[in-house]
């Protein structure tokens, strides 16, 4: 059983708030998911899935364990109550808060970007989801706007780190006029027929009211790093078409 290799994360001036993103390297899964799988929902033995996110969970420190059924959209869960990494998740969305310290915020990934916020002060945090999908219903923003209204924070005291995932020469869509649309075009690169999603995001956290300089990005692909992280895209073009999930993790220390 070897440790899950990972990339800590660290917001200046938020001594109090640490941030963590898996990789695929370590863990006990066994070929499609080798080897830190940590998701039940891929048809991996949740005998191993279960291991590999105790390792995760005592490795960070964690007092709880938070995440969801994530389904592309934009809802977000407000505080949830945390349960045993052994355990499935029980509620659908692609967001999640917290003020508990010791409680870690899981978004699991296999492309898609994991979008993690922290307040200022250290005592609020926020995991995001964000697919496609989520670019295009701008759920970094709603995400951000959503977080501060519940606390009543203020977004130029909101810092934001988005983790692995499909990187900007990576993210062909040859379908852009009806997975995207026009207003969309200042992201997309018509010759090579692909978007810059890691753009996209940073504007959306701008547009939310996330400053330039509070905005962080681990610019690590997760399609073109294959032996590194897991990619649903990358599965997708091979025989096998399974694959597992990295995640991105983030908490107030206790």
């Amino acid at each position: 059983m070897a440790a899950i290799a990972f990339f800590p994360f660290e917001f200046p001036e938020i001594p109090q708030v640490a941030c963590a993103f898996t990789s695929r390297q370590g863990g006990v899964s066994e070929p499609p998911h080798d080897s830190a799988n940590i998701s039940f929902d891929v048809g991996d033995e949740p005998e191993a899935v279960a291991a590999n996110r105790r390792m995760v969970f005592s490795r960070m420190g964690l007092t709880g364990w938070c995440e969801l059924n994530q389904v592309h959209g934009d809802v977000i869960r407000f505080d949830p109550a945390p349960h045993s990494p052994d355990e499935h998740a029980s509620e659908d969305g692609d967001g999640m808060t917290t003020a508990a310290p010791g409680h870690g915020l899981v978004v699991k990934t296999a492309d898609c970007q994991p979008i993690l916020l922290a307040h200022r002060s250290g005592r609020y945090v926020a995991g995001l989801h964000a697919g496609w999908r989520g670019n295009k219903i701008d759920f970094p923003g709603s995400g951000v706007r959503r977080f501060c209204e519940h606390y009543d924070l203020n977004p130029e005291d909101v810092f934001a780190v988005r983790g692995p995932s499909l990187g900007p020469t990576a993210a062909e869509f040859v379908n852009f006029e009806t997975d995207f649309g026009p207003r969309f075009r200042p992201w997309y690169d018509r010759e090579a027929r692909t978007m810059d999603l890691w753009q996209l995001t940073r504007d959306q956290l701008m547009n939310a009211g996330v400053p330039e300089s509070q905005i962080f990005g681990l610019d690590l692909c997760t399609m073109t790093m294959e032996e590194t992280f897991f990619s649903y895209r990358k599965a997708c073009a091979s025989p096998v078409r399974d694959t597992g999930r990295q995640c991105g993790i983030i908490w107030i220390r206790p």
